[in-house]
C-alpha cells in the first residue's frame, strides 16, 4: 500500500526539461582558438616576420633628427612620453643654442625648461639633460659613453635610451628598443606574453639574430607607426597580416 502511494506521489512531480537553448536545437557557441604558449615563436615563422619587415622597411632608420651620438642621446631623452616629430621641431633651434655637451651641463634651468616645454615633462628632461650632460663632461671626456654599463650610469638613461645610442649612433647590437610600438607589436605579433619591457626586451632577444637586433627595432617602430597602430590598426594594408592572429585585428 504504501508502494503504491509513493509511485502515485512521485507521478505527479514535475519532469526535468530541457533548456530553450537545448529545445531549439543551439550548440553552445565554439570557443575561439588559442594558439598554444610559444606558438608565436616558432623559428620558421620568426623567419617569415623577419622576411616581410624586410620587405616593407628595407632601409629604415630612427626617426630622431641629429648629427653626433650627443644629440641623439638627448633628442631621445626627449622622446619620452612625446612625439619623435615633436622633438625633431624642438631640437632644430635647441642644438643651435646648446652645441655641446658643455653647454647643457651649465645651462641655466629654466632657460632649458622654456626650450624644451613642448615636449612634456620638460622639468624632469631638464634635470635628466643636466645631469647626463654633466656626467659627460666630467667623467667621460665629453664623449658619449659605448657600453651599456656605463651609459646607465648617466641620468635618464635606461636600456631603452641606451640601445638606441648603442645601436644607431655606434652599430652597437647590445640589445633590442622596445618602447611603445615595439611593446604592442611583440604582443600582436605573439613574440612576447610579457608587459614589462626588460623582460620583452629578453624575450626577444632569444629569438631574433643577433645582427638583426638593431634593423628589427627600427622595422617595428616604423611598421607601428605607419600600420599598426595603437587605436585601430590598418590590417588590410598589413604585410603581415596572414602571419598575425592578434584579438583585435580589423580583418
Amino acid at each position: 500500500m504504501k508502494k503504491q502511494k509513493a509511485e502515485r506521489k512521485a507521478s505527479k512531480l514535475p519532469r526535468a526539461t530541457k533548456s530553450g537553448a537545448a529545445k531549439r536545437g543551439a550548440q553552445p557557441p565554439a570557443a575561439r582558438a588559442v594558439p598554444a604558449k610559444g606558438a608565436g615563436t616558432n623559428p620558421q615563422r620568426v623567419r617569415a616576420i623577419l622576411q616581410k619587415l624586410d620587405e616593407a622597411y628595407p632601409d629604415v632608420v630612427c626617426a630622431l633628427e641629429h648629427e653626433n651620438p650627443f644629440q641623439l642621446l638627448i633628442s631621445t631623452i626627449l622622446s619620452a612620453q612625446c612625439t619623435d616629430v615633436r622633438v625633431n621641431q624642438v631640437t632644430k633651434t635647441l642644438y643651435v643654442k646648446y652645441p655641446t655637451p658643455k653647454d647643457f651641463a651649465y645651462a641655466d634651468p629654466q632657460d632649458l625648461e622654456q626650450e624644451i616645454r613642448p615636449t612634456g615633462f620638460f622639468r624632469n628632461k631638464t634635470k635628466s639633460i643636466m645631469g647626463a650632460s654633466k656626467k659627460i663632461v666630467e667623467e667621460f671626456g665629453g664623449e658619449v659613453p659605448r657600453t651599456m654599463e656605463q651609459l646607465l650610469t648617466l641620468p635618464g638613461v635606461a636600456r631603452k635610451t641606451a640601445n638606441v645610442v648603442l645601436g644607431t649612433a655606434f652599430g652597437i647590437a647590445s640589445g633590442i628598443v622596445v618602447d611603445t610600438h615595439v611593446t604592442r607589436l611583440s604582443e600582436r605579433l605573439d613574440l612576447s606574453r610579457n608587459t614589462d619591457p626588460k623582460k620583452i626586451e629578453l624575450d626577444l632577444i632569444k629569438v631574433i639574430p643577433q645582427e638583426k637586433w638593431i634593423l628589427f627595432s627600427h622595422q617595428l617602430i616604423w611598421h607601428g607607426r605607419k600600420v599598426c597602430q595603437a587605436r585601430k590598426p590598418r590590417c588590410a594594408e598589413c604585410n603581415l597580416e596572414r602571419l598575425c592572429y592578434a584579438r583585435d585585428k580589423t580583418i
